[in-house]
């Protein structure tokens, strides 16, 4: 549980101080230059959405249902049959595949990759995305994600020197993630499962608000 999550914290953190100093493989902190470009609009939104119809289509099936149960209660769900070991290593297996997709896209779109890049603050930004947007939903993820990329530019500028009313504000380095924090902790405090909980939209769920909606309004008037 908590502990196995403070364990991969550090061992990632092990793996990115190892590579930074592989210099025959990985050209140590520098990292790997010139890497040629293939990631585009098309497929970053293609893998984006191939990866949304996997994920819900595995939460859908045996091992889905299987990992649910493990999440709720090992013991109940070892003692139901499920082989613990083997859902949990392919449950890594799976987050690791797609982890290293993404890893591939950003660097073949940057042209570089560094073990700098992958550090702590990445881990932090992705902790934040899937608390906030709820542990148990696809559509809170993808809504948050979204959320938080445009932010993080939009929010640039509280790091750089600004001018307001003649008066001029020095930039303060690491803002965003300070209000990103703050976010968070509200988050926690009053949306415990995150804001989408185990909730996901789909055209039915739509229905049934707008239906909602409408039969409100109906009796209202």
């Amino acid at each position: 549980g908590d502990y196995l999550a403070i364990v991969t914290f550090g061992f990632s953190e092990i793996i990115r101080v190892l590579f930074c100093n592989l210099q025959s493989i990985t050209n140590g902190p520098l990292g790997l230059k010139g890497l040629p470009s293939y990631t585009n609009l098309w497929w970053t939104w293609g893998i984006a959405i191939l990866t949304i119809w996997f994920i819900k289509n595995l939460i859908n099936s045996s091992y889905g249902r299987a990992l649910k149960s493990i999440r709720e209660d090992e013991v109940a769900a070892e003692a139901m049959g499920v082989n613990l070991f083997y859902h949990k290593v392919l449950s890594f297996a799976v987050g690791a595949f797609f982890a290293g997709i993404g890893g591939a896209l950003l660097g073949s779109l940057v042209m570089t990759i560094d073990p700098n890049t992958f550090s702590f603050f990445m881990t932090f930004q992705i902790i934040i995305i899937v608390i906030v947007g709820g542990l148990g939903s696809i559509t809170g993820t993808v809504i948050v994600g979204t959320a938080f990329a445009i932010l993080m530019e939009v929010l640039r500028s509280v790091e750089s020197p600004m001018s307001f009313f003649g008066l001029n504000i020095p930039g303060i380095p690491g803002m965003r993630m300070l209000i990103f924090s703050i976010l968070l902790m509200i988050v926690i405090l009053f949306f415990h499962q995150g804001l989408m909980g185990t909730k996901e939209c789909s055209w039915e769920w739509l229905y049934h608000k707008v239906g909602r909606s409408k039969k409100e309004v109906e009796e209202g008037s």
